[in-house]
């Protein structure tokens, strides 16, 4: 009992002491303790309760006192409360409603100085995104004048330097979103600016390969003419009348030539005062800038091929005229100018190796199709024109660094066939000559005409210059007309293979050539055809063998005429010589044939008019009527051959008698003829009497002996045997050399005798 309480004690002090959270603890060990001992806890607390009690009424009674005074000062006081609240809150209304208007002015300083701030501020914001503004504006301006270079490089500095200093702006992420639109716009509008660039330059392709062309002539036109006047030695082997003319000539050419120098002087154009390049180099910038300058390279490029493909594209008619030749030249001039000017005024657009690549396929395509065209011209003023043409052209391209030997090469090829239509026109001139021609000798009345007719053909003979006018030259009209053609056709010739970049050397040689072609094949055929027409007679084929033989005389004349033009001597060892003298040869010798021909189908006609009465008893005691005019007409034709050559008159002659012999002896042999008398026997030894007669009159002079008589000994032993009827002589005789019926076959006797 006596443990419990000093234990509940604690438990008290505990309670007392420990903060009423913490109690519960406390309060358990009082049930957990001893049966009864929360009664006495109980009793404990009540005890407890009683003493504190006790202190707090003492308490209360030492301080009452105090608080009753304290009460009693208070009630004192409140009256003065009330009143000093009455005049506290009285000077707080005061104090309000003055101090209102100090707090409207204090609130209007503040909005003030926020604003100040705020506009402090916003002008610091200002200042920064000013110069982005104002760039951005200016590239606006750009744009709308068309700086898009300009404005390219206005883009690039917004970007790098501008924008990122107020990127955290609306506007200014607006204006990023836009750039990238501005440059693809930039891009299209240059793009288009480029396309119709190349559209004018390809209309306006001519008219500068027109200027470049025709400046290079000029250029060429007066380098030549001062290379001319400077010459002192040029055509020193000419005439002297020749070489004033050609040196006054050279002298006004040369004139002319530096006043048309003078008056174009300030007129010389280029291609880039014809077409303005500024839109490549613009979009070239543009592109680079843009980092895109490959592809805007490989466009401009494919582009560029496009367009060559199509100036590279004749029209049909083309080879018609040289207006059509002109145009496609200048086109392509025009062209490879300005690529040439593209190449030099920019980095990288276009190289050396592209414009060589270019050049090579342009030119296979050039050469073929002038190969085609000109095949088609028929014209020799035409080809030369042509000629002239790919010279302007390839002498212009060579200034610009194109290589053109292979056009050269082409020009060797068109030479061939400006021959061949050269050839084909003096064939027509040729041929007019030979019909125009009354193929008799010239006729001269006085001196002045003999001086006209050797001006134009180098004729001499002794003997006729000692003749008294009025007097014939042995020629025809057709032999200074053919070979004044021949010296034509010549400088025709030259006039193709002048500025051809060739030596004289081989001028010489391509002229003699050219001039062999004429006289081997042109005036050969002439020749030839002209013998064979039906309408040409003996006197004719007389006449033209004469001047086939002038005309061979005549060809040393030609060389040296040719020498005289190209300064190379004949004593070169290259030079070819001309082959007139085996074609003048050939063409009389087929004059010569024909006439033996001609004579032997004369000899026929008269023969088939023959009409003797084989059954005649006797012989009408002279020669046939038919026979007599034969032997007229052989007489009179072998007079004209006086002017021939004595072997060819010889061998006419020759031909005609055993001609006539051997048709005398076949009318002797018709098989028709079945019956002979003697008196017919008799009648045609008078005709061949008449024969043998005129062979021994010697109608063309030269032969020895009894030659010519050889050719009717067949006849004359057969009719002989006949006439004299000695068989028994023939028979005993035969097989012997010596004997008198020799040429008499016995088949041909048989037969004769049967009849």
């Amino acid at each position: 009992m006596a443990e419990s309480l000093p234990e509940h004690d604690r438990i008290l002090q505990e309670i007392e002491s420990t903060d009423t959270a913490c109690v519960g603890p406390t309060l358990r060990s009082v049930y957990d303790d001893q049966p009864n001992a929360h009664q006495k806890f109980m009793e404990k607390l009540d005890a407890c309760i009683r003493n504190h009690d006790r202190e707090i009424e003492k308490m209360c009674n030492f301080h009452h006192q105090g608080f009753v005074d304290a009460i009693t000062e208070l009630l004192k006081v409140r009256a003065d409360a009330e009143k000093l609240k009455v005049q506290v809150t009285d000077t707080n209304r005061r104090l309000q409603d003055a101090g209102k208007e100090v707090i409207a002015q204090t609130e209007e300083i503040i909005r003030c100085r926020v604003q100040q701030r705020n506009i402090t501020t916003v002008v610091e914001k200002l200042q920064l995104c000013l110069p982005a503004l104002e760039m951005y504006s200016k590239l606006k301006e750009q744009m709308s004048v068309k700086r898009y270079y300009s404005a390219l490089k206005t883009m690039e500095q917004l970007e790098n330097l501008y924008l990122p200093r107020v990127s955290q702006y609306r506007f200014c992420q607006i204006m990023i979103e836009n750039l990238p639109k501005l440059r693809e716009e930039i891009k299209e509008i240059s793009m288009s600016d480029l396309k119709d660039f190349l559209e004018s330059i390809r209309k306006h392709s001519d008219r500068i390969g027109e200027t470049a062309m025709k400046q290079a002539q000029q250029q060429k036109t007066f380098s030549t003419a001062l290379q001319k006047q400077n010459n002192v030695n040029y055509g020193r082997n000419m005439h002297l009348g020749r070489n004033r003319i050609l040196e006054s000539k050279n002298e006004i050419t040369l004139k002319r030539t530096f006043e048309d120098e003078d008056e174009h002087e300030e007129e010389v154009l280029t291609a880039q005062d014809l077409v303005d390049f500024s839109p490549v180099y613009r979009c070239l910038h543009i592109y680079s800038v843009l980092g895109d300058g490959e592809i805007f390279e490989n466009y401009y490029r494919k582009q560029r091929r496009k367009q060559a493909r199509l100036v590279l594209q004749p029209q049909s008619s083309m080879h018609e005229t040289v207006e059509g030749y002109r145009r496609y030249f200048s086109q392509i001039v025009g062209f490879f100018v300005v690529e040439d000017h593209i190449l030099h005024v920019t980095q990288g657009l276009v190289t050396r190796t592209y414009t060589d690549e270019l050049w090579n396929m342009a030119l296979s395509k050039i050469i073929a199709v002038l190969r085609t065209h000109s095949s088609y011209c028929s014209d020799p003023d035409l080809v030369l024109e042509l000629k002239n043409l790919i010279v302007v052209f390839a002498d212009t391209l060579q200034g610009y660094g194109f290589p053109v030997n292979r056009l050269f090469d082409l020009l060797f090829e068109i030479r061939d066939q400006y021959n061949e239509t050269l050839l084909k026109k003096w064939s027509v001139l040729f041929r007019d000559i030979f019909e125009a021609d009354n193929y008799s000798p010239i006729p001269v009345a006085n001196e002045e005409e003999y001086r006209i007719v050797i001006s134009k053909f180098p004729f001499q003979d002794a003997e006729l210059d000692k003749q008294s006018f009025p007097k014939k030259l042995p020629m025809s009209q057709s032999v200074p007309q053919i070979y004044m053609q021949v010296k034509e056709f010549i400088y025709a010739s030259l006039k193709f293979s002048e500025s051809l970049h060739r030596s004289s050397t081989e001028i010489d040689d391509m002229l003699r050539k050219s001039t062999n072609l004429l006289l081997t094949r042109t005036l050969s055929s002439c020749l030839q055809n002209l013998i064979k027409k039906p309408h040409i007679g003996l006197t004719e084929l007389v006449q033209i063998i004469i001047n086939t033989t002038h005309l061979e005389q005549a060809c040393k004349y030609l060389e040296d005429f040719i020498s005289n033009i190209t300064n190379i001597s004949q004593l070169t060892v290259h030079t070819a010589r001309l082959y007139g003298l085996s074609t003048f040869k050939d063409a009389r010798h087929a004059a010569e044939g024909e006439i033996y021909t001609k004579l032997n189908q004369k000899i026929d006609e008269f023969i088939q008019i023959a009409d003797y009465d084989w059954t005649m008893s006797e012989s009408d005691g002279r020669a046939s009527g038919y026979l007599m005019d034969l032997i007229n007409f052989l007489r009179s034709t072998f007079q004209v051959f006086t002017h021939l050559p004595g072997k060819v008159a010889q061998t006419a002659c020759m031909s005609a008698c055993q001609h006539l012999s051997m048709s005398l002896m076949q009318m002797l042999l018709d098989s028709e003829l079945k019956q002979i008398s003697m008196g017919a026997i008799q009648q045609f030894n008078l005709d061949v009497i008449q024969c043998e007669l005129f062979a021994s009159s010697e109608p063309v002079p030269g032969f020895q002996g009894d030659t010519l008589q050889l050719a009717f000994i067949d006849l004359r032993q057969l009719l002989d045997l006949f006439m004299v009827w000695d068989w028994s002589t023939y028979l005993a005789d035969y097989g012997q050399a010596t004997s008198k019926y020799l040429r008499v076959n016995p088949s041909t006797a048989l037969t004769l005798l049967e009849k």
